[in-house]
């Protein structure tokens, strides 16, 4: 697909794909939930969605959005980033109007059903934790989850959950260090980006809320290697396409797949140089167009989400360093709980990398802390 296209891109958050769009020489219609600073920066045209992290996308607000963004310059497609794993219905009604560029509703169902996934992974031998529909007698040993969950906000020991709706499943915990491989598909093969290891950021409610990634994971060849072939597997079985993420937990010699991310995500600052674009990438692979080779990055480099830990009424004019992203707009109300920027770091050593995140991280609370007073 030729280069100066306008593509729209939708998703909660769609800076890092309207970044990546412009890098790769598209022109990026965006509709997302936030309108950052640097989202609107990115964009050759925005659309606010009007909405909650907790409500989601609305139907009726999307196509609106999407609509009005179309009109004096046709798109070439629809790119959808995070938003639509549990609301595949959005990506049909995308579907019926859009070329969709990426995996359809039929695919995202199938990877976000943990039943399927749990049987696609017992045919090829791949660990996966044992899962239920119903809560356990025992509830101790297992978790909670929301179909199609997305953030980690959604999951909860089993016994602090109530299955009301028959979106809730269940999973046995297992032990081990969170790690992510971040691929491209054709719908027949991938290629490995990279392995990240992935934290958490626990709050009241939300033990395994998403807290940030680093690069490269720190694994023994031989285990990237059982990893890289399951995420093989996985693709031909599903006809994944684009970017994507398969979630792990690795414990030494042993490892499990917990879930399949079918869209880009959030570790994708973090796998891109500053001389390519993914999100042309993305593009070619979803035509078909899958490049191979290696495409690691050198170095370290890690994404922290900080989250406010009070109320922000209103956003101060603020000087925004530039390891920061998804900065917010002037005015911008923040409950607490809620994202107020990434911080990004980079360095010779995964530790030095995860080290300055967070101390950019602190940095960044003391300093809108001490703003907002």
């Amino acid at each position: 697909m030729d280069s100066e296209a306008a593509v729209l891109i939708v998703a909660i958050s769609g800076r890092a794909l309207a970044a990546s769009a412009r890098r790769g020489g598209y022109l990026p219609l965006v509709a997302d939930m936030f309108g950052d600073e640097d989202t609107l920066k990115a964009a050759h045209a925005y659309a606010r969605l009007m909405g909650d992290l907790a409500s989601g996308i609305e139907e009726h607000v999307l196509i609106n959005a999407l609509q009005t963004l179309s009109e004096g310059r046709p798109p070439a497609g629809v790119v959808c980033g995070t938003g639509f794993e549990d609301r595949t219905q959005l990506l049909r009604r995308i579907a019926e109007r859009w070329r969709l560029i990426g995996n359809g509703a039929e695919v995202v169902a199938n990877v976000k059903n943990p039943q399927v996934l749990s049987s696609i992974c017992a045919d090829f031998d791949i660990p996966f934790p044992e899962i239920s529909l119903i809560e356990p007698s025992t509830p101790t040993g297992w978790l909670a989850k929301r179909k199609g969950g997305a953030g980690g906000t959604h999951i909860k020991p089993a016994s602090q959950s109530s299955n009301s709706g028959g979106e809730i499943y269940y999973q046995r915990k297992v032990c081990g260090a969170p790690v992510a491989a971040s691929f491209l598909a054709d719908g027949e093969r991938a290629v490995i980006l990279g392995f990240s290891a992935q934290w958490s950021s626990p709050r009241s409610g939300q033990p395994y809320r998403y807290g940030g990634a680093v690069r490269p994971a720190q694994l023994a060849p031989y285990i990237a290697d059982l990893l890289s072939a399951a995420v093989q597997r996985i693709v031909a079985r599903t006809s994944l396409v684009g970017l994507n993420s398969a979630d792990f937990l690795v414990d030494g010699e042993r490892f499990w797949l917990l879930e399949i991310n079918p869209r880009p995500g959030a570790t994708l600052d973090i796998f891109e140089k500053a001389d390519e674009s993914l999100f042309a990438k993305h593009m070619a692979a979803c035509a078909g167009k899958l490049v191979t080779g290696s495409h690691y990055p050198r170095g370290a480099k890690a994404a922290e989400i900080v989250y406010a830990q009070d109320d922000i009424p209103s956003l101060p004019v603020l000087d925004w360093p530039d390891w920061t992203a998804d900065r917010p707009t002037v005015g911008s109300t923040i409950k607490a709980g809620e994202p107020l920027c990434t911080v990004h770091a980079c360095s010779l050593a995964v530790t030095g990398a995860k080290a300055l995140a967070e101390k950019r991280r602190k940095t960044v609370l003391l300093w809108t802390h001490a703003r907002n007073s």
